[in-house]
């Protein structure tokens, strides 16, 4: 795989220079990445699509995450960060098709790996039953699963112990906090927040 170099800040978002993604998940540079969230509305409800990572990942195998995410590269634009959505989902999405919600920061920290995130977090209002459309990119996704956004503010929050989600096959399951990836609180509050104001929820 190709060596990916990033722009690095510090603390208060001042650009520092460049670095490898190693070091950067090393020492815990913050860098810049792309999140993209769909949701979909059907029934009068409003569902939150979660990617299932593939099992075959290093880093956190298997648990629900960010619809489409990934960094952004040294001499790329925040623009550039669409490409994530094709390459893992199959859907070939423009930039104007995005809600913008800011950016929000994220740390995660989980053994060797410091993953110190300015996240440019978009939304896209997918169309109902958008999971027959997808095509995943078998090394990073295996899957979708919808949970309704009262439901995963509550299960984030702690006020309920699981809920009920809807996988990409339709099948319909339990999901426990533990199974979802763990995001900062403040990264999930403020993402809950912004989705709630733009969507009117």
């Amino acid at each position: 795989m190709k060596t990916e170099i990033l722009n690095i800040f510090d603390g208060r978002g001042n650009t520092l220079g460049v670095a490898s993604r190693d070091e950067v998940h090393e020492k815990g540079h913050w860098h810049e990445t792309f999140h993209c969230w769909f949701v979909t509305r059907e029934h009068g409800k409003t569902y939150i699509l979660f990617q299932i990572r593939s099992e075959r990942k290093k880093d956190y195998p298997s648990l629900l995450d960010i619809s489409a995410a990934g960094h952004i590269l040294f001499d790329e634009t925040i623009s550039d960060g669409i490409r994530e959505v094709h390459e893992e989902l199959g859907v070939d999405l423009s930039f104007e098709d995005l809600i913008p919600l800011g950016v929000i920061r994220d740390e995660i920290i989980h053994d060797s790996l410091i993953d110190s995130e300015l996240g440019n977090v978009f939304l896209y209002v997918c169309p109902e039953r958008i999971e027959e459309q997808l095509h995943f990119q078998e090394e990073e996704v295996s899957g979708v699963i919808k949970l309704e956004y009262h439901a995963f503010a509550k299960l984030w929050s702690g006020e309920i112990s699981e809920v009920v989600a809807i996988d990409s096959a339709g099948e319909i399951r339990l999901v426990t906090k533990t199974e979802i990836l763990p995001h900062s609180e403040s990264y999930i509050e403020t993402l809950l927040g912004q989705m709630a104001k733009e969507l009117k929820l």
